[in-house]
């Protein structure tokens, strides 16, 4: 009978199935998987782009590309990929994809022509960037004044104007600019805002005079007293003008953000911004000639005319409490109709459309000489 062959002595490695998946994949299958995942979304952004075509066309014979553009439709989008997100990227930087996608997509009709405080490089061109995406056409206008002129004008479709700041408040020359205008508020943008000290040559012992924007002064006023207590600040109309000006001399600087350096070809003075709020941030708001249905999540502006006797204030406040409408925000400003008589515009949660925001509206108009909805549009988009 043969004797069975006897097992070997010698170790073997055993075989693990988790160490080859651990193993690296080589560069080159890396590589290859996202050149495929690149030809798929570019084929899927050619595919949605013909769609958006199709939906021009469905809406038929149209005058202008304002006529295609819809901001209940885009903040609904937005927010529905807010909603997929699961990471690893930021909701915001998805959506500033996702924006600049629609831009283009509007942008085969004809462009968006937006008009903005200018000249070019300030924070109300970013929030034209934010908002309507590289796409759009932006008009730099010289005063606030301007923007809301050429909108009515139909020179431009729409514009958009700073109205307040997180640290400093309400720019009253765009609540001013609503006691007369027609216009309607269309939508909103929130813009985180860096200010640095720049100049032509960057350095700090050479600055003999500043200049921004008022309420760049006012944002940096702390940094200003510690560093450059001396220092003659001149007050010009944009941040952008102040960085033009700054670049034809050695001893002047200009407060801005670094578009406007980028632009204007000045240096940082210091790395670091200098403003007194580290969470600084200003409110704009778009500006445009018609209404728009709800997204869903929607802000309602108004201008509120009152009588003048006691209790006027409660009478105009209350009936959105009985209602069961938030109110975000209130300001007075003098109506400019009599001496002493004042308006307030208040920005309430929901839409104009909403039953419980008609009714509080029409209990409203008993005790109030007169309402002027400024528009329904949607809350921001980060």
């Amino acid at each position: 009978m043969a004797a069975k062959p006897k097992k070997s002595t010698v170790d073997k490695p055993p075989a693990r199935a988790a160490d080859a998946a651990a193993a690296p994949p080589a560069l080159a299958d890396v590589r290859a998987k996202i050149d495929q995942i690149d030809r798929s979304i570019q084929s899927l952004i050619a595919e949605r782009a013909r769609f958006a075509h199709q939906v021009g066309k469905a809406k038929g014979k149209l005058a202008a590309a304002v006529d295609y553009y819809r901001p209940e439709r885009e903040a609904q989008v937005l927010r529905m990929v807010v909603d997929r997100n699961e990471g690893p990227l930021s909701d915001e930087l998805l959506v500033h994809v996702f924006r600049e996608i629609m831009s283009a997509c509007l942008a085969q009709q004809e462009p968006l022509k937006i008009g903005y405080l200018g000249p070019e490089g300030t924070f109300s061109q970013q929030a034209v960037l934010k908002h309507f995406g590289r796409s759009a056409l932006g008009l730099p206008l010289a005063s606030i004044e301007e923007v809301f002129q050429e909108v009515e004008a139909g020179n431009a479709d729409f514009g958009v104007v700073p109205v307040e700041n997180s640290g400093q408040g309400t720019i009253q020359i765009t609540l001013d600019m609503f006691l007369t205008s027609s216009l309607k508020i269309c939508g909103e943008a929130e813009l985180r805002v860096q200010q640095f000290l720049m100049s032509r040559n960057g350095r700090l012992e050479d600055i003999e005079r500043v200049y921004a924007h008022p309420q760049s002064f006012m944002q940096t006023s702390a940094w200003l007293r510690a560093n450059l207590p001396k220092a003659e600040k001149v007050p010009v109309s944009s941040n952008a003008e102040g960085a033009r000006r700054a670049r034809n001399a050695d001893d002047a600087a200009a407060i801005g953000g670094e578009s406007a350096g980028h632009v204007y070809g000045l240096k940082k003075v210091v790395t670091k911004p200098i403003q007194n709020d580290a969470d600084n941030t200003t409110r704009f708001l778009v500006i445009g000639r018609q209404f728009f249905p709800s997204s869903g999540h929607d802000r309602t502006s108004v201008l509120v005319f009152i009588h003048d006797k006691p209790g006027a204030l409660f009478d105009v406040l209350s009936p959105f409490a009985r209602h069961g409408i938030s109110m975000n925000r209130i300001e007075s400003r003098p109506s400019h109709q009599a001496k002493w008589e004042y308006a307030f515009f208040i920005d309430l949660a929901g839409h104009i459309e909403d039953a419980s925001m008609q009714a509080a509206l029409a209990e409203l108009e008993a005790h109030s000489a007169q309402i002027k909805v400024l528009g329904s549009y949607p809350v921001a988009v980060p």
